[in-house]
Parts: structure tokens; sequence; C-alpha cells
């Protein structure tokens, strides 16, 4: 549902039999379940991200049903939603309507009818219809949240909990613990707090009162019942606990420590640094260090063996920009990512992240932070440090580097201004600046500034077409995309930008696949990049890869969007052939979409076998990590893949892994990916213990 949930929750929605009555006054009378006396429901939430307000949810009561109303705003972009739902007497959806545009700007009209046996829906992915003869349940592709209330309702009234959902799938309600919450006024609430599964990858946390909607909760974002945003901080650390528990029960069945050696037999290895594969070998792990690379059937008494089967052994990727989160840690390692570079996150609930990651007490890569400065605005985003004045920024900068940091971002609402001071504070940290380009400004002024790094391609090409005023805090910076097509990438305004990246040694982090994304999903079409792996996805996932991210309302929208793809893969091959130096990095969660990303470099003249070489060995060498990581050599520690196909020949070889190493612990992508209700991509490998 990615209109408004963040990682992990669900796209869902129904309502109850026990559904709040509406008087004569039109007002929400308490109903009476049970023996006891059930509180009227509230008719307005607050949305919050790490704490801010940011928007608000209205419910209202209408005759068989509800009329909602959604809209949030953060980063300067968030959803429009208006929905009716009808239910019948059991609180299942007869129908539903939801119209207004997702957080890219996608129109919503999305609508579901159920007449006698049949079902019938139409969203952005075209239409459906299915048997209705049995009690289904309709998941909207973009719903509001109060979803979560419908669909509650309807569950806890279910005997064992499970419901089939359509177009596919089923929810599951799972009930968590009880949860005390306090009001403005003092008064003790005593709520419950549970989990909805099944049509996606993760469960949503929600909390209801009896059989009112409370609100609903993640690590970083929630929406509460209006008054009671003093509760959101300890009720978004309840979410990080109930997945914290979850991963670490997936974690404690998926990872492999081994009282014992190990030994990847039968396996040719990928040099990075030549980008060719080695004769039949095997590599012998103790702890989590390579000790040994030896003959392909050398093997010792006391050894647990892995057979390779002939597979290629790749040394572990660097994902380089992240926004690391329980299920991205996870996913991403399973993908082969043993490492990532996080762009900028609730410092307090990563911090958290890695320390069980460290603690082996869940599956996650190594954590290279970048410290994430942003300035305040009606436009802000809300992750890391907000600040409102230059000094407060250079102290922002100070702080970062006090709790170990070695990299800065900098974000769009910053006051150019700002900037140099920005730079200055942090190379006297010895810490690595990079960044969008703020609002008001452009990248040859931030090349000046001092960036070590550009982020994402379109802040770089926007200075190119963008006039003075232009606002990017908002969805300009996408939409403005555009005028693209009509770019001269020979003009003198290009070339001079590309000679200042050279001439300042400036890299780029242009996070290809999320443009392919944005320009060319389109309603009612597989979105390209997902064609390999969308078939072993989850209904709500399968769902999104079909449907567009922009509002293309008119065939000349879709023309310089597509056009607009054409000139940023002109302008990258452009700035290979200038030298300058790109990281691979996805903000799209990285696992499949990272694999993508990597994928799409071929279409600027790479080669498979350079593009391995560069997101192993070429970013741990960026990240100054290189005697330790992006190789396979004995002494180094023990990251790696292991995948049945030949990467250098093809790269879609990748995509495919029956076995990881990090940091000495074995995973199977094959145990990991049901627990997601992912279809595996490969068998697990023959394993001999001693």
């Amino acid at each position: 549902m990615k209109s408004y949930m963040l990682a992990g929750l669900v796209s869902a929605f129904a309502l109850c039999a026990c559904s709040p009555e509406q008087g004569a006054d039109g007002e929400t009378q308490t109903v009476e379940t049970g023996s006891a006396a059930q509180r009227a429901e509230a008719r307005t939430f607050t949305v919050l991200v790490d704490g801010t307000p940011i928007g608000a949810m209205e419910v209202e009561p209408a005759e068989a049903g509800f009329e909602v109303d959604f809209e949030y705003r953060n980063n300067g972009r968030g959803p429009t939603l208006a929905e009716t739902v009808t239910l019948d007497e059991q609180g299942y959806p007869v129908s539903w309507a939801i119209e207004g545009a997702e957080t890219f700007g996608n129109t919503v009209d999305e609508s579901y009818e159920r007449t006698g046996d049949r079902a019938r829906w139409s969203d952005s992915t075209g239409e459906g219809e299915a048997d209705a003869a049995e009690p289904v349940f309709y998941v909207p592709q973009n719903s509001t949240p109060y979803f979560l209330a419908l669909a509650g309702r309807a569950l806890i009234a279910d005997e064992d909990r499970t419901i089939t959902a359509l177009p596919g799938g089923e929810l599951r309600l799972t009930e968590m613990e009880n949860v005390t919450v306090s009001g403005p006024d003092g008064e003790s609430r005593e709520l419950t707090a549970y989990a909805l599964s099944g049509t996606s990858l993760d469960p949503t946390y929600f909390l209801m009162e009896g059989t009112a909607f409370f609100g609903m909760v993640t690590p970083g974002f929630s929406i509460l019942e209006e008054g009671y945003d003093g509760e959101d901080e300890r009720l978004r650390a309840l979410a990080s606990r109930f997945g914290s528990e979850r991963y670490a029960e997936i974690t404690a069945r998926v990872a492999h420590d081994f009282d014992a050696p190990v030994r990847i037999a039968n396996v040719r290895i990928f040099d990075a640094r030549t980008g060719r594969l080695g004769e039949p070998a095997s590599v012998l792990v103790e702890d989590n260090r390579i000790t040994a690379i030896e003959g392909p059937d050398a093997s010792q008494d006391g050894e647990v063996v892995i057979d390779g089967a002939g597979g290629t052994l790749v040394p572990g990727l660097f994902e380089m920009h992240a926004h690391l989160g329980d299920t991205s840690a996870m996913l991403g390692v399973a993908a082969g990512t043993t490492s990532v570079r996080d762009m900028g996150n609730n410092n307090e609930v990563l911090s958290e992240l890695i320390g069980h990651i460290e603690a082996g007490e869940m599956a996650g890569p190594r954590v290279f932070r970048a410290g994430f400065i942003e300035g305040r605005s009606p436009y802000n985003s809300n992750n890391g440090i907000v600040v409102e004045t230059e000094a407060e920024a250079v102290a922002a900068v100070n702080t970062y580097a006090d709790n170990g940091f070695t990299m800065i971002k900098i974000y769009n609402s910053m006051q150019p201004d700002w900037i140099p001071a920005v730079i200055e504070a942090a190379h006297a940290r010895d810490m690595h600046v990079m960044g969008h380009v703020p609002a008001f400004t452009d990248a040859d002024a931030m090349i000046e500034a001092g960036y070590d790094e550009l982020t994402h391609i379109n802040q770089l090409m926007l200075g190119w077409v963008l006039e003075e005023g232009e606002d990017t805090r908002t969805l300009l910076r996408l939409t403005a995309l555009k005028r693209l097509p009509e770019l001269d990438l020979q003009s003198e305004a290009v070339q001079s930008t590309l000679d200042a990246i050279v001439e300042n040694d400036i890299a780029i982090d242009p996070t290809f696949a999320i443009h392919e994304a944005l320009l060319l999903s389109r309603n009612g079409e597989l979105s390209p990049g997902a064609a390999d792996y969308i078939d072993h996805m989850p209904a709500d996932i399968q769902r999104s890869a079909r449907s567009a991210w922009a509002d293309i309302a008119t065939p000349e929208d879709d023309a310089a969007y597509r056009g607009a793809f054409e000139t940023i893969t002109e302008a990258l091959a452009l700035m290979r052939e200038r030298g300058i130096e790109m990281v691979p990095g996805t903000d799209l969660g990285g696992s499949f979409a990272y694999h993508r990303e990597l994928e799409l470099y071929q279409s600027i003249g790479m080669s498979p076998a350079e593009i391995v070489s560069w997101a192993s060995l070429g970013m741990a060498e960026y990240l100054g990590v290189g005697d330790e990581l992006g190789t396979i050599e004995e002494g180094k520690l023990a990251d790696f893949f292991l995948v049945p196909g030949n990467p250098v020949e093809d790269f879609k070889a990748i995509k495919t892994i029956s076995m990881v190493m990090a940091d000495g612990t074995v995973y199977y992508p094959a145990e990991i990916y049901p627990e997601f209700g992912i279809v595996p991509f490969a068998e697990m490998p023959q394993v001999t213990l001693p």
C-alpha cells in the first residue's frame, strides 16, 4: 500500500459487525459489545513521523459504512485520498470507492463491488473479478489506514482469525499484547495491539480498544487518535520491539553458526581484481575469517562441507544508498548484499537495529552510516537532525562526528548559504560530505562549496533545466524531469558542470533504478525492473509493480518521461566516458532492486564482470575497507555468496543465490524467503555435517 505505508506496512482495509452506530444527530454513539460498554470510536487521527505531526485522517460514519479522508505531507510529498466503503452485516465490504493521488502523483480511482456471488474491482493495474460465494475480503491497492480498523473488526469476529483476501492471499490477525495508554486528561485506556499479515512482506501493527480503532504504529511512523501524540514515542518503540522479536525468531531459524570450520567446496571464485573466474577451488572459513583457499575437493575431518556444485562464489556486495530497516536488512543479506551505506534514518531506531545485527540477534549487513542533516521548512524531511540555523547545522556535524559517523548527507531544505560552513566543519573532522542539491541553488554551487559526492542523478541534472526560483523541495524535483528530453548534453552548461566534477574529483550516486521506476512505470504494465522476480512475490507487491508512480495524464507526459529516462542514461554514459566515479545504490530498499540497479549499468557500456567488481571491491575501497572486504582471499572477512550460474557471462545469474555467508554466518535464501511470502529462486546446496 505504497500510498501511505512505510516499510513493513500492509495495503488493506475492512469493517466489522460491531461498527459504531450513528445517532439521529449524526454523532457516533457508544454501543454495547458483550456486557461492557464500547467506547465511541474517534473521528480524527493524527499522522506523525518520528513524533512530528504531518497530516490527519478524518473518519465519518455513513449509512452501512464509512467515509474517510486522509492526507499528509512529509519531505514535500504525500498522498491525498478520499474513500467510501459500504459493509454487509458481517462487516465485509460490499462496495468501495477510493479517489485521490498517491505520494508521487499517480491518480487513484479505485472501486470494488460485490453483487451476489461475484466480486468485481478496478484499480491502477486494471480490472478483475472473482467468485464471492464464500466470504472474501477485498484488500484495496490504495486504501487509507482505516482499512486496519475494518479488517481488524472482521478478523476479531472470525473464529480462526483468517479470511480469504481479494485479489489474492489471505488476511491473518495475531493478537500481540494488551497496552495501557494515558490521554491528555490523564485518563488510562486499555488497548490491544494486533498484527495484520498475509498479503505483503511484513505484518502491520495496530491498536484497538475493543472494536474501536485507536491507531497504527511502526518504528518511525504512526497514526494515532487525536490528542494522543504524547504516546507516540512509546508506541513506536512497541512496534520496534514487535519487529525485533519477529526478526529474532526468524534469525534463530535461518542463521547457521556452525561449531566447526566451514568449507565451501567445488566452486569457482570471482576475482574482483581481474574480473575473471578462477579454477575450481574450495574456501575454508573459521569463525568469520577465510583461512584457506585450496583444491575443489580438499577437506579434513571435523569440517562442515557445503557443496558449491561448480557454481560461482562472489564477494559480498555493497548497497550504497540504503535507508535500512528490519526487512531490508534481512532481505538484503539474502540477495548477497553484505554491506550497506545508510543514507539517513531515525538515528535511534537505526542504532538499535545495528546493535541487534552486531549481537547476532538479527540477520543483517555491515552498516556504514551517514549523518543526515536537514533544514527546517514547510517541506522538510524528518530524518536525522533537523536544524534552523547555520550554527545548529555545524553543531549537527560535530554531534555526528562525536558519535563515530564518518559521512554527512545534506538534504533539500538546507539553506545554501550554510553549506560552506557545514562542509568546512565536516572536512575538519575527516568526514565525507554528500547530499542533495538544496532548493534554490544548483550542483555547480555545491561543487564549489566542497561536496565530495552528489546524490541522485536528478539532483545534478535539474540544475540544467530549472528556472530561477523554482522550488525543488516539492514534487517539482521529479516532475521537472519531463524537461530533460529537450536538454543538449553537449551544451556549455552541461559540459562546464562535468568539467568541474572531473577537476574536483566528485563522485555521483545516481540511484539509476529509482529513476527507472519513477519514469517508466505505468498503470497496468509490469515495471521493467521487476520482471525477473515479481512472480515470486506476495500479492501486494505484485500489484504495486504494475502501477505508475508519476501522474501520466497524457500521451505527451508518457513520451516526456520515457525520453527523460533515455536522457539520464545518455548522461550517465557520458559521465562514464569522462571517468567520473559512480557509486551504486537504490534508495528503494535494496535486495531485488539492487540487482536491478547493477543490471542497468550494462546500458551505459559496463560489462557484467566490471559491474560485480565495482559493487564489491570497488565500493569496499571507496569506503576505506578494501583490506578486509571486497574480495575472497585468505585472511579477509567471510562475506560472499554462491550462485549456480556464471555472472561473468550473464549478469542475471547474480539474481539466483543459493547460499550467503555474512561475517561467517551461513544463510540459505530458500529458508529466508518463505518467511516473507516469497517463493525461493534457488534450492539449498547440499550440506555435509562432521
